[in-house]
């Protein structure tokens, strides 16, 4: 009987070892079955760019980011029509943050350049960035309210604090704004009294008082339920009507993206 228990374990112990390599192997291989090389991975990535009838507000020319050894970004080529609603697609970890911060000169490329109407915003002086930096608008992903603000001095802070405009000037737009995103007679109320859906349309408001030629929104859709999603991206598409720019939305919902998108990049 002992026998017989040492030689069921020894088989055991073979079938696992039989198992383990198989367990090993890489998920994604060419046909010889070895690991694809860095061209064969990108061998569908032709680099052609369609013609959208636009000029490019924002340009991204072989724009290479790593972090540490983990490579975000391995040689984007992407082009944002101007008067336009753009959208970037992609699954989580696959750079479209990444995208935003270089877009406004949060970060830098390691390689290539990035440019918005023209102009290398890696190359630029600090108060010419500091000047693009006034083109964009950004509504974030959780609307980022000053907590300690009602709804109508977080859409006025913008103004506050880049421009001279006086008081009565400031009301003017910021209640236009506040309606125009239907948050009209909510002036008032603090964030904490707010859905989730009231604080991305008050970051919107927030996003469009200094009249940017470029917005940027990251993941609007976040944390709402599908009523709240399709109404705001109603929204989106009514105040781009209205305003026009190049307009840049960042998300992995493709139902968002066919309802707005009239551009699409997908990473």
């Amino acid at each position: 009987m002992k026998g017989d228990g040492v030689a069921e374990e020894n088989e055991r112990t073979e079938e696992q070892g039989q198992r383990e390599p198989s367990e090993e192997q890489p998920t994604q291989v060419v046909d010889d079955g070895r690991p694809p090389t860095d061209a064969e991975e990108y061998q569908w990535h032709t680099g052609q760019r369609r013609d959208h009838g636009s000029n490019d507000a924002i340009e991204f020319i072989d724009v290479k980011k790593s972090f540490g050894r983990n490579t975000i970004l391995n040689g984007l080529n992407l082009g944002l029509p101007d008067d336009m609603i753009s959208m970037i697609l992609g699954p989580s970890g696959t750079g479209k943050s990444v995208c935003i911060k270089h877009m406004v000169g949060l970060l830098y490329p390691d390689e290539g350049d990035v440019l918005v109407h023209g102009e290398s915003v890696p190359n630029m002086a600090d108060d010419d960035l500091f000047a693009m930096r006034k083109k964009f608008g950004v509504l974030f992903q959780d609307g980022a309210l000053f907590g300690s603000m009602n709804l109508y001095d977080n859409v006025a802070f913008p103004l506050r604090q880049h421009t001279d405009k006086g008081e009565d000037e400031i009301a003017e737009i910021c209640n236009r704004r506040l309606k125009e995103v239907g948050l009209g007679g909510a002036g008032d109320k603090m964030p904490n009294e707010l859905s989730g859906g009231m604080r991305k349309r008050a970051g919107f408001a927030r996003a469009l008082v200094l009249d940017p030629q470029i917005v940027l929104f990251d993941e609007p859709d976040s944390g709402l339920d599908p009523v709240r999603t399709a109404l705001l991206c109603e929204l989106i598409k009514e105040i781009h009507d209205e305003n026009g720019g190049c307009y840049v939305v960042i998300t992995h919902d493709i139902m968002s993206a066919r309802r707005v998108a009239e551009y699409i990049a997908i990473l």
